[in-house]
């Protein structure tokens, strides 16, 4: 085989094997960036139920508050004084 021939097979197989190994790369940081987004939705997930627990709760807690308590939806009028913001002349 001649020189040149030795090297164009040694430069082919040397980036045979580098492609090889930088997909093999590429992929485990695939996977990882895959297995991260696992976890963070598992950690969404989590999150989302803890509020709906404390929300269902909250709305228990209003709803025992306001039997025992006299709740009215609307609020009075407030008269017009100097400090409601009426007209001052």
């Amino acid at each position: 085989m001649s020189r040149a021939s030795k090297l164009t097979l040694f430069g082919t197989s040397c980036m045979a094997a580098a492609i090889v190994i930088g997909v093999h790369y590429s992929q485990r940081v695939e996977k990882a960036a895959m297995h991260a987004g696992v976890v963070r939705d598992i950690e969404q997930q989590r999150v989302k139920k803890e509020r709906q627990a404390d929300f269902e709760m909250q709305k228990a807690l209003e709803e025992e508050y306001k039997k025992i308590q006299q709740v009215h939806d609307t609020v009075p009028p407030v008269s017009g004084g100097a400090g409601a913001g009426g007209n001052v002349a």
